[in-house]
């Protein structure tokens, strides 16, 4: 409204709708979040055309150049590496005020330190220094952060403390002797073969893991029907859905599919990057349970149980470590595993 007082004088009155009309501006939805607001961005435009002291952009670059990062926060930035690890914010006592992981710790703290919700605006109020802790491997990165978290509590990482998944893959066997597979919400009493963040993301790799095993949909919970299942119809579907393939073929299949996405019962070790080209991190797992993490230079240090077990820095196995671990195995492929046995 000053704008248009400003650059357009004299009409009769500045409320939005009277000026849409005397300008000739469209406006649907009036009075509508999305009507009021598309006609206020057309005016704009209109009001940067008519300002050709270029008095709004100036103002604008002011206001910018408030939000600038202050002189001691540049200084922080200017000693973090631009690595893959963990990053902790301190406040002028010492105590840690925020956890947090990135595959650019340097990039990460600037986009903190340049924010502008609350949340950023509180840190760079409160912060005095950042410390970090560099892994190369973002498996590493991502269970130092959630063990971190559990155990120092930052009071910027409320959300984070809670579990990081919601659905989870589980199975059963029905009537006829298949072994079904679907998504349901996570239940920590249960034990699923395999977690997931959310819904959306469970459903994608169901969908994708019945294409890559040649599984039945409606025995994988992604068609719903009491007869045959869509791919049956169009022959991609070898007819367990109405009991036409033996039981064993179909249920291999899906034991394989198990088999690859869960680690229960496991003897492995996760062989992933280093923090130097030189050396490569380890997790190990045994009979199904997390143990821990370390680093390595030389495969016979792995190679060796006794010294295997003492590059382990001990880390607490629980289902958010477990939901980390093997979500980051669907999502890397190429990752090296060891098998123990």
């Amino acid at each position: 409204m000053e704008l248009s007082q400003q650059l357009i004088p004299d009409m009769a009155s500045y409320s939005l709708g009277k000026l849409t009309r005397a300008l000739g501006i469209p406006m649907s939805d009036r009075h509508r979040a999305n009507g009021d607001a598309m006609a206020t961005v057309k005016l704009f435009k209109m009001l940067l055309n008519k300002d050709l002291d270029k008095v709004i952009v100036k103002d604008a670059i002011k206001i910018e150049k408030k939000s600038n990062i202050a002189t001691n926060l540049k200084d922080i930035i200017e000693e973090l590496p631009s690595d893959t690890g963990v990053y902790y914010i301190h406040n002028a006592n010492g105590e840690i005020i925020y956890i947090g992981k990135s595959n650019n710790i340097r990039k990460r703290i600037i986009q903190h330190f340049t924010g502008t919700n609350s949340k950023s605006k509180k840190i760079q109020k409160l912060v005095s220094t950042v410390t970090y802790e560099k892994t190369g491997s973002e498996l590493a990165a991502l269970l130092k952060e959630s063990a971190e978290i559990k155990a120092n509590k930052p009071i910027f990482n409320r959300a984070l403390r809670r579990t990081v998944f919601t659905h989870a893959l589980y199975s059963s066997t029905d009537k006829n002797g298949y072994v079904n597979l679907f998504i349901d919400k996570s239940n920590r009493e249960d034990n699923p073969i395999t977690t997931f963040s959310n819904r959306a993301s469970a459903k994608h790799f169901m969908f994708k893991a019945a294409e890559d095993f040649n599984l039945c949909q409606k025995l994988t919970d992604l068609y719903d029907t009491k007869t045959s299942c869509f791919k049956y119809e169009v022959k991609e579907c070898l007819g367990a859905c109405i009991n036409e393939e033996p039981i064993e073929y179909y249920n291999e299949r899906v034991d394989t599919l198990i088999e690859k996405f869960s680690y229960a019962n496991k003897d492995m070790l996760i062989i992933d990057k280093g923090r130097s080209i030189e050396e490569k991190s380890v997790f190990l797992i045994e009979n199904g349970i997390f143990k821990g993490m370390g680093f390595f230079d030389l495969n016979h240090q792995i190679n060796n149980r006794a010294i295997l077990a003492s590059l382990i820095t001990p880390m607490e196995n629980n289902r958010d470590t477990q939901h980390i671990i093997q979500s980051y195995m669907r999502r890397n492929k190429r990752l090296k595993i060891i098998d123990l046995n």
